[in-house]
């Protein structure tokens, strides 16, 4: 098998799509020490193109050149709706490109194919990436090397953690999960805080007391070697506070209420693919 030498100084990396996702990616390129003029960005919208500027002194194009033929590794950041039609006339310039899609619900199989190259990864971040605390799951086409999942891991790796999936239908899975999570985080948020609103908090207080609580308690569940049910039990005495919103939960199904929510995230998610990744 053909091996590639892993993302260094030397390589250059084009993004197609310069929105949060990619500014994200590129400032942990930046802090690894990889120079602004090794990045290339095609970005249609010259708002976009002035921030990446201002925030990274890199000169965005509007649409793609011939300079793509330099390129090691080719990011997909755009929306799976434009995929398509973002990679048509990028294809010619990159066969020999190693590819990262962060485009969500679009399938390897349709990437291959508007690409005309095997090597494909897929990837589903997050929005804490934004600030370096990111969760990616990451996918490989039988044609993708070791040094090419080196290579992806390097770039990913400034966001946050990665971890790798066997089979690509479990990324549907991992978008449900950790791919729209955050928003589930942010919502119970909003509801701790108007709870506490509603008890008598100023609402600066209420909101810093229900973020620190989420913080808190996810770095108790990373340190901990006890699962979350344990956790939970262990701050659930029977008759006690805990114990009582507990109950009220269970007694209006907040968890099944939860598990369908991600369920309809993971069917949305396949149909991504089937929408737009048919042609």
């Amino acid at each position: 098998m053909t091996t590639h030498a892993t993302t260094s100084q030397t390589d250059h990396i084009a993004f197609i799509g310069g929105g949060n996702m990619a500014s994200a990616i590129i400032g942990g390129l930046i802090k690894q020490g990889v120079a602004p003029d090794r990045i290339g960005v095609v970005e249609p919208f010259a708002q976009a193109r002035d921030r990446l500027q201002s925030q990274f002194g890199l000169t965005a194009q509007a649409t793609p050149t011939a300079a793509l033929e330099q390129v090691a590794l080719v990011v997909w950041a755009v929306k799976p709706q434009t995929f398509r039609e973002a990679a048509l006339p990028v294809a010619p310039h990159t066969r020999g490109a190693l590819h990262l899609s962060v485009a969500a619900g679009i399938r390897s199989d349709s990437i291959a194919r508007w690409l005309g190259t095997e090597r494909v990864v897929r990837a589903m971040p997050n929005t804490p990436a934004l600030i370096g605390k990111g969760m990616t799951a990451l996918f490989a086409r039988a044609a993708v090397a070791d040094a090419d999942r080196q290579r992806v891991e390097h770039v990913m790796t400034p966001t946050g953690d990665c971890l790798w999936v066997e089979q690509e239908v479990q990324l549907d899975a991992v978008t449900a999960l950790s791919g729209s999570g955050p928003a589930y985080v942010f919502y119970f948020i909003e509801a701790m805080t108007q709870a506490g609103v509603d008890m008598g908090l100023p609402h600066a207080q209420a909101q810093r007391l229900a973020v620190g609580t989420f913080v808190g308690a996810s770095e108790l569940a990373r340190a901990s070697e006890d699962p979350p049910e344990v956790l939970r039990q262990r701050v659930t005495s029977r008759g006690g506070t805990t114990y009582a919103a507990i109950t009220s939960m269970e007694k209006d199904n907040v968890k099944q209420s939860f598990m369908r929510a991600m369920q309809a995230a993971r069917q949305r998610a396949h149909e991504l693919g089937d929408e737009f990744g048919s042609a």
